[in-house]
């Protein structure tokens, strides 16, 4: 326990028991040694750090995201991380699968076999999938893959997970953390939607769509930003080239729609006029678009059903 100090001692404004004749260079405030923070000249108090932080106006980008402090890129991360976690969830349990991949429209027999659903029913048969009303897969086949007994197997993971880590990093650092994700939710639902509308009846999983959304981004910023044009004409086509071969064993509607979807959303960030490079255009920019995908999502299932 700390001695009394006299009445007339200088004192700490925040620790009265400690003797100093330090004062804060904003405030004048007497600071003992626990209260001094470093400043460019001096020291200051807590309380004037904490307001110069909040008064001290953020660098931002060019497409309106905060520049990121660090050079971690948490977001990218996290994808990772979550992709990774739901492909174990589904080796424990294969019916994950079934459950929450990307199924268009498909029909469950009393048997609990699936079959293609082309706008017939009967009793006992009840309609499946996103057509069935099952709209979270849109969003959550994007986190599965195929599992360890198909045909590439865990390979399927890997390959994407390496993708979204050289791709997501620069995305990220440009964007920042709020309009990255929902650059990559965008366009893993722009992907199931396109999947939905020109393949109903497939049964689709993977992050690919995501990620030649970001793709489509890392162009639109290249060509932003003014890096070279060759260089970049030979990263998309490399991407296009990959799209045409992967068409003989993946869903190239899903690259494709992921492919529009990143690239019109990162055209919307990268040429929108200064004043709708904000956080409240952007949102309702986004919410606007996510309304015309559930657009397209049911009048296709209004097309399917006959409703």
């Amino acid at each position: 326990m700390e001695a009394d100090t006299p009445a007339d001692t200088p004192t700490c404004y925040r620790h009265p028991s400690f003797e100093t004749h330090v004062r804060c260079t904003r405030c004048d405030r007497r600071i003992c040694p626990d209260c001094m923070r470093e400043a460019a000249v001096g020291h200051q108090c807590p309380e004037c750090v904490r307001e110069g932080n909040r008064t001290v106006r953020q660098a931002r980008s060019l497409f309106g995201g905060r520049v990121p402090s660090g050079t971690k890129p948490l977001v990218t991360y996290a994808l990772i991380a979550l992709n990774v976690l739901a492909y174990v969830a589904e080796v424990v349990k294969p019916e994950i699968l079934d459950r929450f991949g990307l199924l268009g429209a498909a029909l469950t027999g009393p048997d609990g076999a699936l079959y293609v659903y082309d706008g017939w029913t009967q009793p006992g048969y009840d309609a499946t999938g996103v057509v069935g009303g099952e709209w979270y897969r849109l969003l959550t086949g994007s986190f599965l893959h195929l599992p360890p007994d198909s045909s590439i197997g865990v390979m399927h993971l890997v390959f994407n997970m390496l993708a979204l880590w050289n791709l997501g990093r620069d995305v990220e650092t440009q964007l920042g953390k709020v309009r990255y994700a929902a650059l990559y939710l965008l366009s893993a639902v722009g992907s199931s939607v396109l999947v939905y509308v020109l393949a109903p009846d497939s049964n689709t999983v993977g992050a690919s769509g995501a990620i030649f959304g970001l793709a489509a981004a890392l162009y639109v910023i290249g060509r932003r930003l003014g890096r070279d044009v060759s260089q970049l004409n030979r990263f998309m086509a490399g991407f296009l080239v990959w799209m045409v071969i992967s068409a003989f064993f993946t869903s190239w509607q899903g690259h494709l729609g992921g492919l529009l979807t990143g690239g019109l959303v990162m055209f919307g960030l990268a040429y929108a006029p200064p004043k709708l490079r904000n956080g409240l255009a952007q949102t309702v920019a986004a919410v606007v678009l996510l309304g015309l995908l559930a657009l397209v999502v049911v009048l296709k299932t209004n097309a399917l059903t006959g409703g």
